[in-house]
């Protein structure tokens, strides 16, 4: 699935030699920031077994932390892109409803 070296090159490709150097800007990595209050709310969902799943629980944190209203799912025994496997099955149909009542509140 989704691994390391995949997530290194998409990076990679998107910020050039300001990889992994302070000279990210905020609005290419958001979670940089060190001050997240007045950001708009934030819904976030990741897969259990993710390789981000550390780092969304720990945004989603800092997030309400900052007073941000933020709405955190964490699916259980599911992976990165589990949306995508899911197209066509009941389980990804549930998913994509909840994006939809997500949407239809903002």
């Amino acid at each position: 699935m989704f691994s390391y070296d995949f997530n290194h090159t998409g990076w990679r490709a998107v910020l050039g030699n300001d990889l992994s150097t302070g000279a990210v800007p905020a609005v290419a990595a958001p979670a940089r920031n060190d001050d997240l209050a007045g950001l708009a709310p934030a819904w976030i969902e990741v897969g259990e077994l993710s390789i981000f799943r550390d780092e969304d629980v720990d945004y989603a944190r800092r997030l309400r932390a900052a007073g941000v209203s933020t709405e955190l799912h964490v699916h259980p025994g599911l992976p990165h892109a589990f949306d995508v496997l899911l197209i066509g099955d009941e389980a990804g149909e549930r998913h994509k409803a909840e994006r939809i009542r997500v949407l239809r509140d903002l």
